[in-house]
C-alpha cells in the first residue's frame, strides 16, 4: 500500500498537544511513520511537499519533515497532467495547494492521502481512485 502525507499531517507532532484530537492525530502519525520504517506501507513524496516545507520558518520542523524524503519510494514532479487534475479538483472547491497534493498522490499510485485538514477530507469525498482521510481514520481502516 502506498500513502501520501500532506504537510499538515507531517507537522502534527509539532502542533500544540493541549487538545486531545491533536495528541491522538500526532500519535497516529507517529505510528504511521513506524509502518513506513518497517516497510509495511510505502511513502510517496512530491515537489509541492518540498515547496511548502521549504517555506516553513521553523528550521527544526523543516529539517524533520525533509528527512522523510529519503524514505519515499516515489518522488513526483510537476507535469501538465498533474496541473490539469489539480485544476479539476479546484473546481470542486478544493484549495489549489491541497489539489496539487492529491493530484501528486494519484500520480504516485497512492491509495491514501493523509491530512489533518477537515475541509480537505470533506471536499475530497467521492474522488475516484484515492481516499483522503485523517491519520486516525487511516489507522482505523488499515489496522488488523
Amino acid at each position: 500500500m502506498r500513502i501520501y502525507l500532506d504537510l499538515c499531517c507531517f507537522n502534527r507532532p509539532f502542533d500544540d498537544q493541549g487538545q486531545v484530537r491533536v495528541r491522538l492525530e500526532a500519535e497516529a502519525k507517529l505510528d504511521i511513520q513506524d509502518r513506513i520504517c518497517r516497510e509495511e506501507v510505502e511513502l510517496a513524496w512530491s515537489y509541492i511537499l518540498d515547496h511548502e516545507n521549504d517555506a516553513n520558518p521553523f528550521e527544526e520542523r523543516r529539517e524533520a519533515v525533509a528527512a522523510w524524503r529519503h524514505r519515499a519510494v516515489a518522488d513526483i514532479d510537476e507535469t501538465p497532467e498533474i496541473l490539469a487534475r489539480a485544476h479539476d479538483m479546484t473546481e470542486k472547491g478544493i484549495r489549489p495547494k491541497d489539489a496539487l497534493h492529491v493530484a501528486c498522490a494519484i500520480a504516485a499510485g497512492c491509495q491514501y492521502v493523509l491530512t489533518t485538514d477537515d475541509a480537505l477530507v470533506r471536499k475530497a469525498r467521492g474522488l475516484r481512485g484515492i481516499r483522503v482521510v485523517s491519520p486516525l481514520d487511516f489507522i482505523r481502516e488499515t489496522s488488523p
